[in-house]
């Protein structure tokens, strides 16, 4: 066989249901260290400070929360809101996208705890 007709095999369509290769950016961010955890502390607490987030945060680095915070503002599941003040006030929210992801994630997270998996 040649390579042209094994990859035609291994190719898939994006409307096929058993296709998961639109997952796989969306699953690149969520699978970095601390994403799912501001989501979720995002989530569970609305508007939230950069201060919030470390405080529940506290193992991880202010850079590495800095970066991860950029990345989901970038993809668009959370909103920063910065205030021309002194000293300065940065909040962040989900974005609209970011409530839907947290929606279509809960069956998974059924999932997880009737596995019997454990919260942080």
């Amino acid at each position: 066989m040649r390579e042209s007709e094994a990859m035609a095999e291994t190719d898939c369509e994006c409307t096929d249901p058993a296709c998961h290769c639109l997952l796989s950016e969306p699953m690149a961010l969520l699978g970095r260290k601390y994403v799912m955890d501001i989501v979720c502390v995002v989530a569970n607490h609305g508007t939230v400070r950069f201060g919030d987030i470390e405080g529940h945060l506290p193992d991880a680095s202010t850079s590495t929360l800095s970066t991860r915070l950029d990345e989901l503002v970038e993809a668009g599941l959370v909103e920063r809101e910065r205030y021309a003040e002194i000293p300065p006030r940065v909040e962040y929210e989900l974005s609209d996208e970011g409530e839907e992801l947290g929606e279509r994630l809960q069956p998974l997270v059924e999932w997880a705890i009737e596995r019997g998996e454990e919260c942080c």
